[in-house]
Protein backbone atom coordinates (compact mmCIF):
# COMPACT_ATOMS: atom_id res chain seq x y z
CA UNK A 1 0.00 0.00 0.00
CA UNK A 2 1.28 3.75 -0.47
CA UNK A 3 0.42 7.08 -0.59
CA UNK A 4 -0.74 7.59 -4.60
CA UNK A 5 -1.28 11.67 -5.81
CA UNK A 6 -3.08 10.58 -8.65
CA UNK A 7 -2.02 12.84 -12.12
CA UNK A 8 -2.72 16.42 -11.77
CA UNK A 9 -2.77 16.45 -8.04
CA UNK A 10 0.04 18.39 -6.78
CA UNK A 11 -1.60 19.40 -3.57
CA UNK A 12 -3.97 16.76 -2.69
CA UNK A 13 -2.87 13.01 -1.75
CA UNK A 14 -4.70 10.03 -2.62
CA UNK A 15 -4.28 7.37 -0.21
CA UNK A 16 -3.86 3.80 -2.02
CA UNK A 17 -5.26 1.52 0.38
CA UNK A 18 -2.13 -1.41 -0.75
CA UNK A 19 -0.52 -3.97 2.12
CA UNK A 20 2.31 -2.61 3.48
CA UNK A 21 4.32 -6.07 1.96
CA UNK A 22 3.60 -5.20 -1.96
CA UNK A 23 5.63 -1.56 -0.73
CA UNK A 24 8.14 -2.58 1.68
CA UNK A 25 9.70 -4.83 -0.04
CA UNK A 26 11.56 -2.37 -1.96
CA UNK A 27 13.13 -0.77 1.74
CA UNK A 28 13.73 -4.30 3.77
CA UNK A 29 13.37 -7.46 1.47
CA UNK A 30 15.38 -9.19 -1.53
CA UNK A 31 13.25 -9.80 -4.23
CA UNK A 32 12.73 -13.67 -4.16
CA UNK A 33 11.87 -15.76 -7.28
CA UNK A 34 12.52 -18.66 -5.44
CA UNK A 35 9.32 -20.05 -3.61
CA UNK A 36 8.04 -22.06 -7.31
CA UNK A 37 8.02 -25.56 -7.27
CA UNK A 38 10.81 -28.48 -7.42
CA UNK A 39 10.86 -28.60 -11.62
CA UNK A 40 10.31 -24.99 -12.81
CA UNK A 41 11.17 -26.33 -16.37
CA UNK A 42 8.37 -28.77 -16.26
CA UNK A 43 5.57 -29.22 -18.61
CA UNK A 44 2.40 -26.88 -19.03
CA UNK A 45 -0.16 -28.18 -17.10
CA UNK A 46 -3.69 -28.11 -18.01
CA UNK A 47 -6.49 -27.52 -15.22
CA UNK A 48 -9.71 -29.31 -16.38
CA UNK A 49 -13.20 -28.27 -14.95
CA UNK A 50 -14.63 -29.83 -12.00
CA UNK A 51 -17.97 -30.62 -13.66
CA UNK A 52 -19.40 -30.19 -10.22
CA UNK A 53 -18.10 -26.94 -9.59
CA UNK A 54 -18.89 -25.69 -13.11
CA UNK A 55 -22.26 -27.02 -12.43
CA UNK A 56 -22.57 -24.05 -9.95
CA UNK A 57 -22.21 -21.51 -12.47
CA UNK A 58 -23.73 -17.98 -12.58
CA UNK A 59 -26.62 -17.86 -15.51
CA UNK A 60 -25.00 -17.43 -18.90
CA UNK A 61 -21.52 -17.68 -17.25
CA UNK A 62 -21.01 -21.59 -18.07
CA UNK A 63 -18.49 -20.88 -20.32
CA UNK A 64 -16.36 -19.24 -18.05
CA UNK A 65 -16.44 -21.84 -15.45
CA UNK A 66 -15.89 -24.89 -17.47
CA UNK A 67 -12.34 -23.24 -19.43
CA UNK A 68 -9.49 -25.38 -19.51
CA UNK A 69 -6.40 -22.80 -18.35
CA UNK A 70 -2.81 -23.55 -18.83
CA UNK A 71 -0.62 -23.07 -16.25
CA UNK A 72 3.04 -22.74 -18.22
CA UNK A 73 6.48 -22.33 -16.25
CA UNK A 74 7.45 -18.96 -15.41
CA UNK A 75 9.18 -16.31 -13.16
CA UNK A 76 12.16 -18.55 -12.26
CA UNK A 77 10.26 -21.57 -10.46
CA UNK A 78 6.38 -20.37 -10.56
CA UNK A 79 3.72 -21.16 -12.93
CA UNK A 80 1.55 -18.27 -15.09
CA UNK A 81 -1.94 -18.32 -16.55
CA UNK A 82 -4.14 -16.15 -18.05
CA UNK A 83 -7.89 -16.67 -17.17
CA UNK A 84 -10.59 -15.37 -19.67
CA UNK A 85 -13.42 -13.32 -18.04
CA UNK A 86 -16.28 -10.95 -19.63
CA UNK A 87 -15.35 -7.50 -19.46
CA UNK A 88 -19.00 -6.56 -18.75
CA UNK A 89 -20.91 -8.95 -17.08
CA UNK A 90 -23.97 -7.81 -17.91
CA UNK A 91 -23.46 -8.69 -21.21
CA UNK A 92 -21.30 -12.34 -20.70
CA UNK A 93 -21.48 -13.34 -24.39
CA UNK A 94 -19.71 -10.04 -25.30
CA UNK A 95 -16.30 -8.47 -25.19
CA UNK A 96 -13.48 -10.28 -23.10
CA UNK A 97 -10.15 -9.93 -20.92
CA UNK A 98 -8.19 -11.94 -19.45
CA UNK A 99 -6.83 -12.13 -16.37
CA UNK A 100 -2.97 -12.45 -15.53
CA UNK A 101 -2.29 -15.19 -12.52
CA UNK A 102 0.59 -16.52 -11.19
CA UNK A 103 1.08 -19.67 -8.89
CA UNK A 104 3.53 -20.77 -5.87
CA UNK A 105 2.69 -24.45 -5.84
CA UNK A 106 2.41 -26.03 -2.07
CA UNK A 107 5.62 -27.57 -1.02
CA UNK A 108 3.73 -30.33 0.90
CA UNK A 109 0.39 -32.07 0.25
CA UNK A 110 -1.80 -29.45 -1.41
CA UNK A 111 -5.56 -29.11 0.30
CA UNK A 112 -6.30 -26.08 -2.12
CA UNK A 113 -5.31 -22.93 -3.49
CA UNK A 114 -4.80 -19.62 -1.10
CA UNK A 115 -5.78 -16.55 -3.58
CA UNK A 116 -4.41 -13.28 -2.33
CA UNK A 117 -4.59 -9.41 -2.98
CA UNK A 118 -2.40 -7.14 -1.72
CA UNK A 119 -4.06 -3.94 -2.45
CA UNK A 120 -4.52 -0.74 -3.42
CA UNK A 121 -7.15 -0.93 -5.35
CA UNK A 122 -4.15 -1.27 -8.12
CA UNK A 123 -1.52 -3.89 -6.47
CA UNK A 124 -0.25 -6.70 -8.14
CA UNK A 125 -1.08 -10.22 -6.57
CA UNK A 126 0.84 -11.60 -9.09
CA UNK A 127 4.22 -9.59 -8.69
CA UNK A 128 2.99 -10.23 -4.49
CA UNK A 129 3.42 -13.65 -4.52
CA UNK A 130 6.30 -13.31 -6.47
CA UNK A 131 8.57 -11.13 -4.63
CA UNK A 132 6.82 -12.01 -0.83
CA UNK A 133 5.75 -15.82 -0.88
CA UNK A 134 9.05 -17.52 0.14
CA UNK A 135 9.40 -15.08 2.76
CA UNK A 136 5.49 -14.10 3.89
CA UNK A 137 4.20 -17.10 4.72
CA UNK A 138 4.34 -19.57 7.27
CA UNK A 139 5.67 -23.23 6.37
CA UNK A 140 2.56 -25.13 7.13
CA UNK A 141 0.27 -22.09 4.93
CA UNK A 142 3.11 -23.36 2.05
CA UNK A 143 2.57 -27.11 2.21
CA UNK A 144 -1.06 -26.83 2.22
CA UNK A 145 -1.71 -23.95 -0.19
CA UNK A 146 -0.93 -23.06 -3.61
CA UNK A 147 -0.39 -19.98 -3.33
CA UNK A 148 -1.76 -17.63 -6.07
CA UNK A 149 -1.35 -14.18 -6.95
CA UNK A 150 -3.42 -12.41 -9.77
CA UNK A 151 -3.64 -8.53 -11.00
CA UNK A 152 -7.39 -7.74 -11.06
CA UNK A 153 -8.60 -6.20 -13.89
CA UNK A 154 -7.38 -2.71 -14.93
CA UNK A 155 -4.13 -3.58 -12.89
CA UNK A 156 -0.39 -3.76 -14.67
CA UNK A 157 -0.89 -7.49 -16.94
CA UNK A 158 -4.58 -7.87 -16.65
CA UNK A 159 -6.24 -5.08 -19.10
CA UNK A 160 -4.26 -2.40 -17.15
CA UNK A 161 -5.66 1.20 -17.25
CA UNK A 162 -3.08 3.20 -19.14
CA UNK A 163 -2.95 7.12 -19.25
CA UNK A 164 0.44 8.55 -19.67
CA UNK A 165 3.87 8.08 -20.49
CA UNK A 166 6.57 7.70 -17.89
CA UNK A 167 7.90 11.30 -19.15
CA UNK A 168 4.24 12.68 -18.98
CA UNK A 169 4.19 11.17 -15.20
CA UNK A 170 6.96 12.60 -14.22
CA UNK A 171 5.73 16.06 -15.66
CA UNK A 172 2.60 15.78 -14.03
CA UNK A 173 3.82 14.85 -10.39
CA UNK A 174 5.97 17.91 -10.80
CA UNK A 175 3.21 20.13 -11.40
CA UNK A 176 2.14 22.45 -8.31
CA UNK A 177 -1.48 23.93 -7.85
CA UNK A 178 -2.88 26.35 -5.27
CA UNK A 179 -6.11 24.63 -5.13
CA UNK A 180 -7.41 26.96 -2.77
CA UNK A 181 -7.09 29.40 -5.51
CA UNK A 182 -10.05 29.83 -8.64
CA UNK A 183 -7.18 29.94 -10.57
CA UNK A 184 -5.41 27.22 -9.15
CA UNK A 185 -8.23 24.59 -8.74
CA UNK A 186 -9.35 25.54 -12.55
CA UNK A 187 -5.85 24.31 -13.88
CA UNK A 188 -6.23 21.50 -11.74
CA UNK A 189 -9.33 20.39 -13.15
CA UNK A 190 -8.33 21.29 -16.95
CA UNK A 191 -5.05 18.42 -16.43
CA UNK A 192 -7.40 16.50 -14.74
CA UNK A 193 -9.89 16.55 -17.61
CA UNK A 194 -7.36 16.03 -20.07
CA UNK A 195 -5.85 13.10 -18.43
CA UNK A 196 -9.03 11.30 -18.40
CA UNK A 197 -9.69 12.14 -21.58
CA UNK A 198 -6.31 10.14 -22.82
CA UNK A 199 -7.30 7.33 -20.20
CA UNK A 200 -10.30 6.79 -22.20
CA UNK A 201 -8.74 6.80 -25.35
CA UNK A 202 -5.80 4.52 -24.37
CA UNK A 203 -7.55 1.64 -22.16
CA UNK A 204 -10.66 1.67 -24.19
CA UNK A 205 -14.31 0.28 -22.89
CA UNK A 206 -12.72 -2.08 -19.98
CA UNK A 207 -12.29 1.15 -17.87
CA UNK A 208 -16.00 1.76 -17.65
CA UNK A 209 -15.67 -2.51 -15.62
CA UNK A 210 -12.62 -2.21 -13.67
CA UNK A 211 -14.66 -1.40 -10.47
CA UNK A 212 -14.53 -3.77 -7.51
CA UNK A 213 -17.91 -5.63 -7.90
CA UNK A 214 -16.63 -6.83 -11.50
CA UNK A 215 -13.19 -7.68 -9.81
CA UNK A 216 -15.15 -10.13 -7.09
CA UNK A 217 -17.07 -11.55 -9.85
CA UNK A 218 -13.73 -12.44 -11.72
CA UNK A 219 -12.50 -13.62 -8.17
CA UNK A 220 -15.52 -16.32 -8.75
CA UNK A 221 -13.94 -17.34 -11.97
CA UNK A 222 -10.71 -17.44 -10.54
CA UNK A 223 -11.83 -19.81 -7.36
CA UNK A 224 -13.28 -22.34 -10.04
CA UNK A 225 -10.40 -22.56 -12.69
CA UNK A 226 -8.22 -23.99 -9.56
CA UNK A 227 -10.64 -26.06 -8.94
CA UNK A 228 -11.64 -25.05 -5.80
CA UNK A 229 -15.21 -25.51 -4.37
CA UNK A 230 -14.83 -22.95 -1.97
CA UNK A 231 -12.63 -19.56 -2.18
CA UNK A 232 -9.81 -19.48 0.09
CA UNK A 233 -8.52 -15.70 0.43
CA UNK A 234 -6.20 -13.56 1.89
CA UNK A 235 -7.33 -9.74 1.40
CA UNK A 236 -4.87 -6.87 2.67
CA UNK A 237 -6.04 -3.23 2.78
CA UNK A 238 -8.36 -2.64 -0.36
CA UNK A 239 -8.40 -6.21 -0.85
CA UNK A 240 -10.52 -6.77 2.24
CA UNK A 241 -13.02 -4.47 0.21
CA UNK A 242 -12.47 -6.75 -2.55
CA UNK A 243 -13.48 -10.00 -0.18
CA UNK A 244 -16.23 -8.65 1.64
CA UNK A 245 -17.55 -7.79 -1.75
CA UNK A 246 -16.97 -11.58 -2.52
CA UNK A 247 -18.50 -12.57 0.81
CA UNK A 248 -22.32 -10.66 -0.42
CA UNK A 249 -22.08 -11.87 -3.64
CA UNK A 250 -21.17 -15.41 -3.43
CA UNK A 251 -22.05 -16.25 0.37
CA UNK A 252 -22.15 -20.31 -0.48
CA UNK A 253 -18.29 -20.17 -2.24
CA UNK A 254 -16.66 -18.68 0.91
CA UNK A 255 -13.98 -20.75 2.53
CA UNK A 256 -11.37 -19.76 5.07
CA UNK A 257 -10.88 -15.97 4.61
CA UNK A 258 -8.53 -13.49 6.38
CA UNK A 259 -9.42 -9.74 5.51
CA UNK A 260 -6.40 -7.62 7.14
CA UNK A 261 -6.28 -4.25 7.22
CA UNK A 262 -9.90 -4.00 6.85
CA UNK A 263 -11.76 -1.07 4.72
CA UNK A 264 -14.97 -0.53 6.16
CA UNK A 265 -17.84 -0.72 2.91
CA UNK A 266 -20.11 1.47 4.54
CA UNK A 267 -17.96 4.81 4.71
CA UNK A 268 -17.78 7.40 2.19
CA UNK A 269 -15.03 8.71 0.15
CA UNK A 270 -14.85 11.68 2.63
CA UNK A 271 -15.02 9.93 5.51
CA UNK A 272 -12.33 7.42 4.56
CA UNK A 273 -10.13 10.47 3.58
CA UNK A 274 -10.67 11.75 7.14
CA UNK A 275 -10.11 8.56 9.11
CA UNK A 276 -6.96 8.08 7.23
CA UNK A 277 -5.56 11.97 7.42
CA UNK A 278 -6.37 11.19 11.40
CA UNK A 279 -4.54 7.69 11.34
CA UNK A 280 -1.55 9.46 9.38
CA UNK A 281 -0.88 12.31 12.19
CA UNK A 282 -1.43 9.47 14.83
CA UNK A 283 1.81 7.77 12.73
CA UNK A 284 3.78 10.71 12.48
CA UNK A 285 3.14 11.48 16.35
CA UNK A 286 4.00 7.58 17.10
CA UNK A 287 7.01 7.43 14.24
CA UNK A 288 8.46 11.09 15.98
CA UNK A 289 8.24 9.50 19.50
CA UNK A 290 10.07 5.80 18.60
CA UNK A 291 12.89 8.12 16.98
CA UNK A 292 13.50 10.22 20.02
CA UNK A 293 14.29 7.27 22.14
CA UNK A 294 17.31 6.77 19.39
CA UNK A 295 20.53 9.28 19.94
CA UNK A 296 20.97 9.32 16.57
CA UNK A 297 17.33 11.04 16.17
CA UNK A 298 17.63 13.89 13.74
CA UNK A 299 14.47 15.33 15.60
CA UNK A 300 15.65 17.14 18.73
CA UNK A 301 13.28 18.09 21.67
CA UNK A 302 9.94 16.05 22.61
CA UNK A 303 7.48 14.98 20.07
CA UNK A 304 5.61 18.25 20.25
CA UNK A 305 9.02 19.76 18.58
CA UNK A 306 9.99 16.99 16.70
CA UNK A 307 6.70 16.77 14.79
CA UNK A 308 6.37 21.10 14.00
CA UNK A 309 10.44 20.16 12.64
CA UNK A 310 8.66 18.39 10.16
CA UNK A 311 5.50 21.05 9.36
CA UNK A 312 8.55 23.20 9.17
CA UNK A 313 10.48 21.34 6.72
CA UNK A 314 6.84 20.77 4.84
CA UNK A 315 6.63 24.56 4.99
CA UNK A 316 9.86 25.54 3.56
CA UNK A 317 9.08 23.09 0.02
CA UNK A 318 5.51 24.53 -0.45
CA UNK A 319 7.23 28.17 -0.79
CA UNK A 320 9.97 27.00 -2.82
CA UNK A 321 10.41 23.65 -4.34
CA UNK A 322 13.63 22.16 -3.27
CA UNK A 323 16.66 20.67 -6.23
CA UNK A 324 17.39 16.78 -5.67
CA UNK A 325 20.69 15.49 -6.62
CA UNK A 326 19.31 14.50 -9.54
CA UNK A 327 18.32 17.42 -10.70
CA UNK A 328 14.57 17.06 -10.38
CA UNK A 329 12.55 19.31 -8.46
CA UNK A 330 10.88 18.26 -5.08
CA UNK A 331 7.76 20.22 -4.58
CA UNK A 332 5.55 19.60 -1.48
CA UNK A 333 3.20 16.59 -2.34
CA UNK A 334 6.23 14.47 -3.39
CA UNK A 335 8.03 15.46 -0.09
CA UNK A 336 4.99 14.47 1.84
CA UNK A 337 4.68 10.98 -0.06
CA UNK A 338 8.24 10.63 0.56
CA UNK A 339 7.27 11.20 4.37
CA UNK A 340 4.14 9.16 4.56
CA UNK A 341 5.65 5.68 2.53
CA UNK A 342 7.78 4.53 5.48
CA UNK A 343 4.91 4.82 8.12
CA UNK A 344 3.27 1.98 6.79
CA UNK A 345 5.68 -0.46 8.06
CA UNK A 346 7.68 0.43 11.13
CA UNK A 347 10.48 -1.84 10.32
CA UNK A 348 11.35 0.99 7.14
CA UNK A 349 10.91 3.70 10.32
CA UNK A 350 14.94 4.13 10.19
CA UNK A 351 15.08 4.99 6.09
CA UNK A 352 12.33 7.73 6.73
CA UNK A 353 14.82 9.16 9.87
CA UNK A 354 17.57 9.34 7.03
CA UNK A 355 15.29 11.11 4.94
CA UNK A 356 14.19 13.74 7.25
CA UNK A 357 18.07 14.19 8.55
CA UNK A 358 19.21 14.77 4.55
CA UNK A 359 15.95 17.61 4.79
CA UNK A 360 17.09 19.21 8.07
CA UNK A 361 20.34 19.62 6.05
CA UNK A 362 18.88 20.92 2.77
CA UNK A 363 18.85 17.72 0.77
CA UNK A 364 15.55 16.25 0.15
CA UNK A 365 16.95 13.69 -2.15
CA UNK A 366 16.27 10.42 0.19
CA UNK A 367 12.83 11.76 0.52
CA UNK A 368 12.17 11.92 -3.21
CA UNK A 369 13.35 8.48 -3.32
CA UNK A 370 10.86 7.57 -1.01
CA UNK A 371 7.90 9.22 -2.71
CA UNK A 372 9.63 7.60 -5.99
CA UNK A 373 9.30 4.11 -4.20
CA UNK A 374 5.64 4.84 -3.32
CA UNK A 375 4.62 5.81 -7.04
CA UNK A 376 6.61 2.74 -8.34
CA UNK A 377 9.08 4.79 -10.15
CA UNK A 378 12.99 3.37 -10.98
CA UNK A 379 15.62 4.98 -10.57
CA UNK A 380 16.06 5.03 -14.27
CA UNK A 381 12.80 6.65 -14.69
CA UNK A 382 10.69 4.06 -15.81
CA UNK A 383 7.48 3.70 -13.88
CA UNK A 384 6.91 -0.25 -12.90
CA UNK A 385 3.24 -0.91 -12.54
CA UNK A 386 -0.01 1.45 -13.67
CA UNK A 387 -0.98 1.16 -9.82
CA UNK A 388 -1.68 4.91 -9.88
CA UNK A 389 -3.93 5.26 -12.96
CA UNK A 390 -5.35 1.63 -11.73
CA UNK A 391 -6.31 3.19 -8.42
CA UNK A 392 -7.97 6.26 -9.50
CA UNK A 393 -10.28 4.73 -12.65
CA UNK A 394 -11.09 1.82 -9.56
CA UNK A 395 -12.38 4.67 -7.09
CA UNK A 396 -14.25 6.62 -9.39
CA UNK A 397 -16.66 3.53 -10.60
CA UNK A 398 -16.24 2.81 -6.51
CA UNK A 399 -17.15 5.96 -4.62
CA UNK A 400 -19.24 9.01 -5.42
CA UNK A 401 -17.63 12.03 -4.18
CA UNK A 402 -18.43 15.47 -3.49
CA UNK A 403 -16.28 18.08 -5.93
CA UNK A 404 -18.46 21.16 -6.00
CA UNK A 405 -16.05 24.19 -4.89
CA UNK A 406 -17.36 25.05 -1.47
CA UNK A 407 -17.73 21.64 -0.28
CA UNK A 408 -14.57 20.66 -1.11
CA UNK A 409 -13.15 24.07 0.47
CA UNK A 410 -15.15 23.21 3.69
CA UNK A 411 -13.61 19.75 3.97
CA UNK A 412 -9.71 21.39 3.19
CA UNK A 413 -10.55 23.19 6.73
CA UNK A 414 -11.87 19.59 8.26
CA UNK A 415 -8.84 18.03 7.52
CA UNK A 416 -6.17 20.59 8.03
CA UNK A 417 -7.95 20.68 11.95
CA UNK A 418 -8.12 16.61 11.93
CA UNK A 419 -4.47 16.77 11.08
CA UNK A 420 -2.25 19.69 11.12
CA UNK A 421 0.65 17.71 9.42
CA UNK A 422 -1.01 16.43 6.41
CA UNK A 423 -4.53 17.53 6.48
CA UNK A 424 -3.67 19.79 3.75
CA UNK A 425 -3.01 17.87 1.48
CA UNK A 426 -5.54 15.18 1.27
CA UNK A 427 -8.36 17.98 0.35
CA UNK A 428 -9.83 18.67 -3.18
CA UNK A 429 -10.19 14.67 -3.81
CA UNK A 430 -13.56 15.54 -5.72
CA UNK A 431 -10.86 17.00 -8.78
CA UNK A 432 -9.76 13.45 -9.53
CA UNK A 433 -13.22 12.13 -11.01
CA UNK A 434 -15.57 14.77 -11.87
CA UNK A 435 -14.55 14.30 -15.43
CA UNK A 436 -14.09 10.95 -14.98
CA UNK A 437 -15.92 9.42 -18.51
CA UNK A 438 -17.48 6.68 -16.89
CA UNK A 439 -20.48 7.33 -14.13
CA UNK A 440 -20.12 5.87 -10.41
CA UNK A 441 -21.44 2.36 -10.50
CA UNK A 442 -21.69 1.88 -6.64
CA UNK A 443 -23.56 3.67 -3.24
CA UNK A 444 -21.04 2.77 -0.12
CA UNK A 445 -23.74 0.69 2.31
CA UNK A 446 -22.42 -1.60 4.89
CA UNK A 447 -21.72 -5.02 3.61
CA UNK A 448 -24.16 -7.96 4.29
CA UNK A 449 -22.92 -11.38 4.73
CA UNK A 450 -25.44 -14.74 5.23
CA UNK A 451 -22.47 -17.87 4.65
CA UNK A 452 -21.71 -20.23 7.32
CA UNK A 453 -18.29 -20.01 6.61
CA UNK A 454 -16.56 -17.72 9.65
CA UNK A 455 -14.28 -14.87 8.51
CA UNK A 456 -11.17 -13.61 9.95
CA UNK A 457 -10.50 -9.82 10.23
CA UNK A 458 -7.40 -8.04 11.15
CA UNK A 459 -6.57 -4.99 12.28
CA UNK A 460 -3.36 -3.08 13.75
CA UNK A 461 -4.01 -0.50 16.82
CA UNK A 462 -1.80 1.59 15.21
CA UNK A 463 -2.87 1.13 11.26
CA UNK A 464 -2.33 5.20 9.39
CA UNK A 465 -3.96 3.63 6.08
CA UNK A 466 -7.18 1.88 7.49
CA UNK A 467 -7.53 2.56 11.48
CA UNK A 468 -8.67 -0.23 13.74
CA UNK A 469 -11.80 0.92 14.05
CA UNK A 470 -12.68 0.01 10.97
CA UNK A 471 -11.88 -3.58 11.08
CA UNK A 472 -14.37 -3.55 14.01
CA UNK A 473 -16.98 -2.02 11.89
CA UNK A 474 -16.44 -4.94 8.92
CA UNK A 475 -16.98 -7.45 11.63
CA UNK A 476 -19.75 -6.08 13.04
CA UNK A 477 -20.89 -6.10 9.55
CA UNK A 478 -19.91 -9.26 8.14
CA UNK A 479 -22.07 -11.45 11.13
CA UNK A 480 -20.59 -14.88 10.72
CA UNK A 481 -17.08 -13.32 11.96
CA UNK A 482 -13.93 -13.06 14.12
CA UNK A 483 -12.08 -9.93 15.07
CA UNK A 484 -8.37 -10.39 15.60
CA UNK A 485 -6.54 -7.23 16.51
CA UNK A 486 -2.60 -6.81 16.52
CA UNK A 487 -0.85 -3.93 18.91
CA UNK A 488 1.34 -2.87 16.79
CA UNK A 489 2.40 -0.08 14.29
CA UNK A 490 1.78 0.37 10.66
CA UNK A 491 -0.24 -1.01 8.04
CA UNK A 492 -1.54 -4.76 8.22
CA UNK A 493 -0.63 -7.31 10.19
CA UNK A 494 -0.19 -10.80 9.05
CA UNK A 495 3.40 -11.43 7.68
CA UNK A 496 5.30 -9.03 10.26
CA UNK A 497 3.16 -9.49 13.38
CA UNK A 498 4.45 -11.26 16.71
CA UNK A 499 3.62 -14.70 16.86
CA UNK A 500 0.14 -14.83 18.74
CA UNK A 501 -0.86 -12.94 15.70
CA UNK A 502 0.72 -14.95 12.86
CA UNK A 503 -0.30 -18.48 14.48
CA UNK A 504 -3.79 -17.65 14.78
CA UNK A 505 -3.93 -16.64 10.88
CA UNK A 506 -1.76 -19.87 10.43
CA UNK A 507 -3.99 -22.10 12.54
CA UNK A 508 -7.23 -20.75 11.08
CA UNK A 509 -5.90 -21.14 7.33
CA UNK A 510 -4.44 -24.83 8.20
CA UNK A 511 -6.49 -26.79 10.41
CA UNK A 512 -9.74 -23.98 10.08
CA UNK A 513 -9.63 -23.40 13.91
CA UNK A 514 -10.91 -19.71 14.36
CA UNK A 515 -9.75 -17.49 16.84
CA UNK A 516 -11.72 -16.17 19.17
CA UNK A 517 -13.35 -12.60 18.53
CA UNK A 518 -11.58 -9.54 20.02
CA UNK A 519 -8.64 -11.80 20.56
CA UNK A 520 -5.68 -9.31 20.97
CA UNK A 521 -2.40 -10.02 19.89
Amino acid sequence: MTARPLPARSRSLVIGLRAAGALILALTLASCGLFGGDTPDAAPATAKADPAIVASAPAGLDSFYAQEVVWEPCENGFQCAKVTVPMDYAKPDGDTIQIAALKAPSTGKKTGSLLVNPGGPGGSGYDFVKDAAATHFSQSVRANYDLVGFDPRGVKRSAPVTCLTDAERDASRAKVYALDTDAGLAAALADNKAIAAQCAAKTGPVLGHVDTVSAAKDLDILRAVVNDSKLNYLGYSYGTFLGSTYASLFPDNVGRMVLDGALDPSISNEELTSGQAVAFEKAIRAYVASCQQESSCPLSGNVDSGVQQIRDLITAVQNTPWQAKDGRLVNATMFVSGLITPLYNDQSWPALSQALEAALNGDASLMLRLADLGADRGADGKYTSNSTFAFGAINCLDYPMVSDTAAMRAEQQQLMQASPTLGYFFAYGGTNCVDWPYETLRTPAPVEYTGDAPIVVVGTTGDPATPVEWAASLRKQLGNASLLTWQGEGHTAYGRANSCLEDAVDKYLVDGTVPSDNTVC
